[in-house]
């Protein structure tokens, strides 16, 4: 199932910031092409290093954020962000939803890390941050239509399926990638940062969101 559109009806704010997200993910990801491999060793964030210099490495927690590992994982992401993050940035605000996404990163980006601290394997690309933002969409838009392609098929699904698939099949790769440790030593997707990510993502909300939020329990 290949997600490619959510009902926007209810949405009340233009999403400035998921605009802004998506415009720097491009932007960056342009400047990685033009800088090649040494704008990789300078901002992507590699766990060993980290481990080794943590001060040193620390702006890379961020600037690997918006780095990304080609165009189809840049689309991928994008398309990602731009269905189901200007809904939740409609629910939290827009300063809130940027405080949140960026916390979603180093969520995702220290789950990652405590799997291979001392992985030589550089870190790149928005994918925990977004895991966050559908953490966040499940909890409070469980019921919202979501049109995926199944097959050569458009069918509308509720949004705690096609979600719930997801990080579903996040958790059963995850659990590969701890029993081979470091991605067999030759990268690979990091599903453990989208494990964090969108977990980091079920908790925030609780924080984030407004005492009129509906879908969630109080």
């Amino acid at each position: 199932m290949f997600p490619v559109g959510d009902d926007d009806s209810q949405r009340r704010t233009v999403p400035v910031v998921t605009f802004a997200l998506i415009g720097l993910n491009v932007l960056v990801f342009l400047a990685e092409l033009s800088g090649g491999d040494q704008f990789i060793t300078n901002w992507a964030f590699v766990p060993a290093r980290f481990t080794e210099h943590p001060d040193a490495n620390i702006v890379t927690i961020f600037s690997a954020m918006f780095m990304h590992g080609g165009w189809l994982h840049l689309f991928g992401n994008m398309l990602f962000l731009w269905i189901f993050g200007d809904n939740v940035e409609d629910r939290f605000g827009h300063l809130k939803f940027l405080i949140f996404y960026l916390l979603a990163g180093i969520a995702a980006t220290f789950s990652q890390y405590a799997l291979s601290p001392e992985s030589a394997i550089p870190n790149v690309g928005a994918s925990g941050a977004i895991a966050g933002v559908l953490g966040a969409y499940i909890l409070m838009f469980p019921q919202a239509r979501v049109n995926v392609l199944v097959g050569r098929q458009l069918v509308a699904m509720p949004a705690f399926i096609v979600l719930g698939m997801w990080i579903a099949l996040q958790l059963v790769s995850g659990v590969g990638t701890i029993a081979v440790t470091d991605e067999s030593a030759g990268g690979g997707v990091a599903y453990m940062a989208h494990i964090g990510g969108f977990a980091a993502g079920l908790v925030m909300t609780f924080l984030f969101r407004g005492r009129d939020t509906p879908g969630i329990a109080a």
